[in-house]
């Protein structure tokens, strides 16, 4: 019988909870994984570390592409303005709205889907879920149809077979993504959601919010240090 490699993924990773159960979820499938990390100025630069321990410790090569030259163009937004705060809340609040990034999923999955044309990857994957469909445009099963179809377009001829655009969490809220992380085995102590970008996670912001959530809705325990907790004198 003939042995053909491993499927190649091409998985934009942001080094939070999403995109790290994505990375075990496409490993438990065999592929052979590459996270792309993209620094575009963001607040939470630090998530880009955490995004290299995962990395490491699936022994996956891990590139960041520098876009902090676009991120300056991207004003407006709470994760690459200083002048706009962070909100606190809850995360389907309509405050998170200061936190949309223009066209982020549109700009990274353009250039993940060159690097996958140009190494012959099989699919690009990203960790949009049905929590973010109330505020992120670009993480709606739309933008997902009527991205995977201009890839196809731009790139037709030149792409592998069976290549596919991969959201596997789309319609999944985030205690499944949770509790599938669990079965994976991730280790979710290193992985990032504050979008505060502090030593430690605030425990007050949307995705803090939205991260303690999942975890008590799965019935996990959370293991995330939050400032706000230690400010009440509290054990995480």
């Amino acid at each position: 019988m003939k042995e053909y490699p491993p499927r190649q993924a091409v998985l934009i990773a942001s080094g939070g909870m999403d995109s790290t159960v994505a990375a075990y979820e496409l490993r438990s499938r065999g592929s052979a994984v590459t996270m792309l990390s993209f620094d575009y100025g963001q607040r939470h630069h630090v998530e880009l570390d955490f995004a290299a321990k995962i990395a490491a410790l699936l022994e996956v090569p891990h590139e960041i592409v520098d876009l902090t030259g676009v991120g300056r163009l991207l004003g407006g937004s709470a994760l690459t303005d200083d002048t706009v705060p962070v909100p606190d809340g809850h995360y389907s609040d309509e405050t998170m709205r200061s936190t949309v990034v223009a066209n982020r999923n549109m700009i990274m999955l353009s250039i993940a889907a060159g690097v996958a044309v140009s190494r012959g990857a099989h699919c690009v994957a990203y960790g949009a879920h049905a929590g973010d469909h109330t505020i992120y445009p670009d993480c709606r099963p739309l933008f997902y149809r009527q991205a995977e179809l201009a890839i196809r377009a731009g790139n037709e001829g030149f792409l592998a077979d069976g290549f596919c655009l991969e959201a596997p969490f789309l319609e999944w809220t985030k205690a499944d993504i949770a509790a599938r992380g669990h079965q994976l085995g991730v280790p979710f102590a290193l992985t990032w959601s504050c979008y505060k970008g502090g030593a430690v996670h605030c425990g007050r912001c949307g995705t803090c919010v939205e991260r303690r959530e999942a975890f008590a809705a799965a019935g996990l325990d959370d293991p995330t240090a939050y400032a706000a907790d230690a400010e009440r004198g509290e054990v995480a």
